[in-house]
């Protein structure tokens, strides 16, 4: 499948298979975990294939552990190839998070000291799934929950360095970067001001929820947590816009993966994205957003 012109996706789960595959909607592309999709046949990889045959795919991992200091699990990565090979998707991407250790597997994407040390682990890490998938990567900005003392470098920076000294990309999580700044209590929109645009090959949205132990509402202070588990909030929202604005169209996921709602109102609340990337008009597209 050839890469698309910048429009908007959604996440596709099972639910959704019968309407993602006769959706016509224009610019439509979906994104799927591989790990979901890491077997050698059934109905539900045989489903994955032939929306694959009809519409763009993205490949969104979670479980590569890019910031763990020991590389990539060789057989988890050589199932990535496969599935790679299979669906020919015109992006693939993960998380700048570990949840590996010594052979045990966490069921989350915990966080990473942006150490010079830790650079250097991402780095040769995003360097070897490169090699084996034979594919740039998208790499996702994470949410932050507390303050590490250990960082030495700003997130604009390391990521930067990361790109530089891999060739990989950036995958921009907006509703990440306004949950990290609100619980960290820093500028969203001076964060990225630094932030390197011309690395980004993907922008997602996405639902946030506020925690319950943490106060009545964002206003109080609460914490958020990164849920996609509900509609984008406004104020990323107006973040999108101002990135869109400054860096031209991506393409764009609306990230779902709790509370499902109707493919119809998913879809609704991915038009908003579309419109908003066919405002800017094609003059900022390119080829390779990277």
């Amino acid at each position: 499948m050839a890469a698309p012109t910048p429009g908007a996706g959604v996440s596709l789960k099972p639910e959704y298979f019968p309407e993602a595959l006769d959706c016509r909607a224009e610019g439509i592309w979906f994104e799927v975990h591989p790990e979901n999709y890491m077997v050698e046949g059934g109905p539900r990889l045989a489903w994955l294939q032939a929306v694959a045959e009809q519409h763009p795919l993205s490949l969104h991992g979670v479980a590569l552990s890019l910031a763990s200091p020991a590389p990539p699990d060789a057989a988890h990565l050589a199932r990535w190839r496969a599935l790679v090979e299979r669906l020919n998707p015109f992006l693939v991407s993960e998380h700048l998070a570990w949840s590996r250790h010594q052979g045990h597997y966490y069921p989350d994407l915990l966080p990473v000291p942006r150490t010079t040390a830790a650079l250097q682990a991402v780095v040769d890490n995003v360097n070897r799934v490169q090699d084996v998938l034979g594919r740039r990567l998208a790499v996702e900005n994470p949410s932050h929950y507390l303050a590490l003392a250990e960082h030495r470098h700003g997130e604009p920076e390391f990521l930067d360095s990361l790109c530089r000294r891999t060739g990989c990309g950036l995958l921009l999580d907006l509703n990440n970067l306004y949950i990290s700044a609100h619980n960290l209590g820093f500028d969203a929109r001076a964060c990225l001001a630094g932030f390197p645009f011309d690395a980004v090959m993907e922008i997602h949205l996405a639902g946030h929820t506020v925690d319950p132990g943490e106060g009545e509402g964002e206003d109080e202070g609460a914490l958020l947590i990164d849920s996609h588990d509900a509609p984008v909030a406004e104020p990323v929202w107006s973040l999108y816009r101002a990135v869109i604005e400054r860096a031209g169209p991506r393409p764009t996921l609306i990230e779902r993966d709790g509370n499902l709602p109707a493919f119809d109102v998913l879809l609704a609340e991915r038009q908003r994205a579309q419109q908003l990337l066919s405002r800017e008009g094609t003059g900022h597209v390119r080829s390779d957003p990277g």
